[in-house]
């Protein structure tokens, strides 16, 4: 396979000044290690007479290396966006071909300007090449100084993945608050919006029930984009349901002197506030039509007009957004991530139950300890088809905190486990989070999950679907699912295989057992 070493004429650098001058262009194709089978030298018009003795010293080096020059001028050398602009138009029509020949760039030679380009358009793939530095003739180097190769693959650099795989830990660990876990569904979650968070400034709407965590994920999004400095402003939350009354427009906006119910007065508003920030807004469902369309120009456009103002200001500002679902925001948010309630992250509710406890230890000043038997009880239950866990962790966090308050001794017993799971029934006797009820708002973001179209399925199937699911997913088995789904009607049948009458149900739809309880089918929203 052949080389080629692409490079800009140094036409300082590359200068024959006397002793003491090294001209790299000339030494880089005098290393037996990198045989140079064609040297691609671009030059500036005004230096054609230098670029032509580059070339023959060259060919007095290395007699079997092509030269090829190629006249290429900046206006401004040092001007960023013309020194890309060219160079991205010289790799464009150069036409690669990377089954016969390796490619290398020079980096030496041209201004730092120009080393920054090639190391983006390198980095990009736009050139498919390695760099090449090359240092002068030292003791120890050679007559022709020293050649070094750099390798843009950092996989193959064990200590720099290694930082990197570190730092996607940390940044995991942020977004999660700290509660590790293991729950496929939270990990491609998870690691997606750190995606997200990192490479796009485009709105985010978290979508899921109340209680959920959705806000909570939005602040964390917040303090990762604060640590890797993408953002120097601080995070402004308000209710879509503040932005829905008369004053919501000034609250939001702005307001002008003398306009408005308080006479005289003038106000920055919640945009200004988040300057360089994140607006966090809970419940953007309730925001009225007409405020999302001055927010979200607000938010691509970069300018707002206070209430009663007569010009624009400008604005930097990202978009994070909560909501039960994302029905009529489709067109207005380029990220949707729905965020999946308790009672369907059931893998990771211990560690959740852990995390609750160590709040409420830290509230109240004090360790708590279980009686025999009282922490398995609590936990079988929470993982039961009885609890419903309506309002999610915040329900989770609620019942933990009662019971480290009440322990006598800092002791929970079991009567005390009884009487709490007594009081979440009770809280929950008329929930909608009733696993066999067939109406569901969430029955298409569900299905979403294990199904790569829910559209295709009608209505009625997706809606006895979606039970079956939710059903499936808070059962141990195949065989307890099926004993909870045909509870009546198996009595009336001579054969009572539950768990096969589920299998041939859920084939239907080209699902299984381990589909649907993994909840890791192509259509999954995350």
């Amino acid at each position: 396979m052949r080389n080629v070493v692409i490079g800009l004429l140094g036409t300082k650098i590359d200068r024959m000044r006397g002793v003491g001058s090294w001209q790299p262009s000339i030494k880089l194709c005098g290393h037996d290690s990198l045989p140079v089978d064609r040297f691609e030298l671009l030059h500036p018009g005004y230096a054609e007479a230098l670029a032509h003795h580059v070339a023959r010293g060259i060919a007095a080096l290395s007699p079997d290396t092509e030269v090829r020059l190629t006249p290429l001028d900046f206006d401004n050398a040092w001007d960023l966006e013309e020194v890309y602009a060219k160079l991205y138009d010289f790799a464009q029509a150069y036409g690669f071909d990377e089954d016969r020949e390796r490619y290398f760039v020079h980096l030496t030679t041209g201004t730092h300007v120009a080393q920054i380009c090639w190391y983006l358009l390198t980095e990009s793939r736009y050139v498919p090449a390695r760099l090449i530095q090359m240092e002068p003739e030292r003791p120890g180097t050679g007559p022709n100084g020293r050649l070094n190769v750099i390798d843009l693959d950092l996989a193959q650099y064990d200590a720099i993945q290694q930082r990197f795989d570190l730092a996607s830990v940390q940044h995991s660990t942020l977004l999660r608050g700290g509660i590790g876990g293991t729950d496929p569904v939270i990990e491609r979650l998870i690691d997606r919006l750190e995606q997200i968070a990192l490479r796009s400034d485009a709105p985010i709407l978290i979508t899921g029930e109340a209680g959920s965590g959705r806000s909570t994920l939005g602040a964390r999004v917040h303090e990762l984009r604060l640590q890797r400095r993408q953002l120097r402003g601080k995070l402004v939350r308000v209710s879509g349901i503040a932005l829905a009354t008369p004053d919501g427009a000034a609250m939001l906006m702005g307001q002008k002197r003398g306009l408005g119910s308080a006479a005289g007065a003038e106000r920055a508003g919640l945009l200004a506030q988040a300057h360089r920030g994140t607006l966090l807004i809970e419940g953007m469902e309730h925001v009225p039509p007409a405020l999302r369309d001055n927010l979200f120009r607000a938010v691509e456009c970069g300018q707002y007009r206070p209430v009663g103002g007569e010009t624009d200001l400008d604005i930097q500002i990202r978009l994070i957004a909560t909501a039960r679902d994302g029905a009529g925001l489709e067109t207005l948010f380029q990220w949707i991530l729905r965020l999946p309630p308790l009672r369907e992250r059931l893998t990771d509710l211990e560690m959740e139950f852990d995390h609750a406890l160590d709040v409420a230890e830290r509230r109240l000043g004090a360790k708590t300890g279980f009686a025999p038997g009282a922490r398995a009880r609590y936990l079988r239950f929470a993982r039961s088809a009885e609890a419903c866990w309506a309002g999610n962790f915040r329900d989770l966090t609620q019942s933990v905190l009662r019971l480290c308050t009440l322990a006598d001794r800092g002791r929970i017993t079991l009567p005390m486990i009884e009487d709490e799971i007594g009081e979440l029934t009770e809280r929950w006797r008329n929930c909608e989070a009733d696993t066999t009820s067939p109406a569901r708002p969430d029955d298409r973001a569900l299905l979403a999950e294990i199904l790569p179209d829910p559209a295709e399925i009608d209505v009625f199937d997706s809606v006895q679907l979606a039970a079956v699911v939710r059903v499936c997913r808070l059962s141990a088995s195949l065989s307890d699912a099926g004993r909870a789904l045909f509870a009546v009607s198996r009595t009336q049948r001579a054969s009572r295989n539950d768990a096969d009458r589920l299998r041939k149900y859920l084939a239907r739809f080209g699902l299984d057992w381990d589909g649907v309880k993994s909840r890791g089918g192509p259509g999954l929203p995350v």
